[in-house]
C-alpha cells in the first residue's frame, strides 16, 4: 500500500541523512520514478522533505522531525504490543526497563481504542521459551555482546567448548540469534564465521578495536548457513552406533532418540538373531549419545562402536561413585 510506503520513506531518511532516489528504490523494491513521486507527495502533505541535485546529492528529511505513529492500524499496534510481551528477551539483553519506557511513549501517542485491544492481547500472551524439565541457561554474558555488538567492537572470549574444553578467542560479533530459549553470539574468528552458545561463555571482555563487519553483511544469512552445515550429517563430532532394545521399549527409544539424530536419519531397525531388536542410530554429537543411551537404561544396551562403550562405562563409573 503506498501509506505504508510513504511511512517507510520517512523512516529511513529519518535513520539515514541522507539517500539516493535510487537507493530508496532498491530498499522498497520500487522504480526510481515512484519514489519521486512519493517524495513529491509526501512533501505536498506537509513532511518537510526535500531533493538535493549534484554530485553528492540524495533525498532529505529535515532534521528533527518524527513520524507520528498514530496513525498505526489496529493490527500493527496489536503486533507491537504482543512482541513486547516477551519480556524475558529484553530482560536477558538488558533492556527490559528501556523496552518498558519505550512502550509506554508508544502507547501515549496512539488512539484510546488502538490502546485498549493492544494492550488486551499483550496481557493475554504469555510466551515460555523454556524447555520442558531442562535448566535455565546463563545468558549472563549476552548484556556486554549486545553492546559490543552495536558498537561494533572486537571481542575476547572465554569459551567452554564442548569438544575442545575451555578456549581464550578474540572474535568480531557480528550479531545474536536467539533460537528456541538459547542465544548464541555469530562473529568471524581469523575472518571465518562461527557460532557460540551463549551459555558456555564464561567471560566477555570488550576490546577497543573496531570489528571487522563486511559490507553488506546479513546476519540471519550466516545463522542460517551455519546452522545448515551444523545439520548436515554427524560431523566431526557425531558418532553412529548400533544398540539392542528391549522389544517393549523399541517405538519409545525412537522416539526418544529421533531429536538427537543427524538430518534425515531415523532409527532404523536392522535385521538380527536376537530377541531383541536393533537399531541403528546416527548421533549429531557423541556426547548427546552418550548421555540419551545412558539414561535409557538396562532396556537399551550398545553394541558398539568399542570406544563408545567405553566412554560410557567411564561415565556411569563415575556416576556411580558419586552417588554412592
Amino acid at each position: 500500500m503506498r501509506a505504508d510506503r510513504l511511512l517507510q520513506i520517512i523512516l529511513l531518511l529519518q535513520r539515514h541523512p541522507r539517500l539516493s532516489a535510487r537507493d530508496l528504490a532498491e530498499r522498497l523494491e520500487v522504480s526510481k520514478r515512484t519514489v519521486l513521486r512519493d517524495m513529491e507527495a509526501l512533501s505536498a502533505a506537509g513532511v518537510p522533505v526535500y531533493a538535493e541535485r549534484g554530485r553528492n546529492g540524495g533525498c532529505v528529511l529535515l532534521p528533527g522531525y518524527r513520524a507520528d505513529v498514530s496513525a498505526l492500524t489496529p493490527r500493527e499496534a496489536q503486533a507491537l504490543f504482543a512482541w513486547s510481551g516477551r519480556a524475558e528477551l529484553s530482560d536477558e539483553l538488558g533492556l527490559q526497563g528501556s523496552l518498558k519506557s519505550a512502550m509506554g511513549k508508544l502507547s501515549a501517542t496512539l488512539p484510546l481504542e488502538l490502546q485498549s485491544d493492544a494492550t488486551a492481547l499483550s496481557g493475554a500472551i504469555v510466551v515460555d521459551r523454556r524447555r520442558w524439565f531442562a535448566e535455565a541457561e546463563d545468558h549472563g554474558a549476552l548484556p556486554a555482546l549486545r553492546q559490543a555488538v552495536v558498537a561494533e567492537r572486537r571481542v575476547r572470549l572465554r569459551y567452554a567448548s564442548a569438544s575442545s574444553g575451555l578456549q581464550r578467542r578474540t572474535v568480531d560479533p557480528w550479531g545474536l540469534v536467539e533460537q528456541a530459549g538459547r542465544w548464541y553470539l555469530v562473529a568471524a574468528h581469523r575472518g571465518a564465521a562461527r557460532m557460540y552458545r551463549m551459555s558456555r561463555i564464561e567471560q566477555v571482555d570488550v576490546l577497543d578495536e573496531v570489528a571487522d563487519r563486511p559490507a553488506g553483511l546479513d546476519v540471519r544469512a550466516e545463522w542460517d548457513r551455519l546452522r545448515s552445515n551444523l545439520e548436515q550429517g554427524r560431523g566431526p563430532t557425531g558418532v553412529q552406533t548400533e544398540v539392542r532394545v528391549h522389544p517393549d521399549r523399541v517405538d519409545m527409544v525412537r522416539r526418544l532418540v529421533s531429536p538427537f539424530l543427524a538430518k534425515g536419519a531415523i532409527a532404523q531397525v536392522i535385521p538380527s538373531d536376537d530377541d531383541w531388536p536393533h537399531l541403528r542410530l546416527d548421533f549429531r554429537v557423541r556426547e548427546a549419545a552418550c548421555g540419551m543411551l545412558l539414561g535409557l537404561g538396562a532396556g537399551v544396551e550398545v553394541l558398539g562402536p568399542d570406544d563408545l562403550r567405553d566412554q560410557m562405562l567411564e561415565l556411569a563409573r563415575g556416576a556411580v561413585a558419586l552417588y554412592s
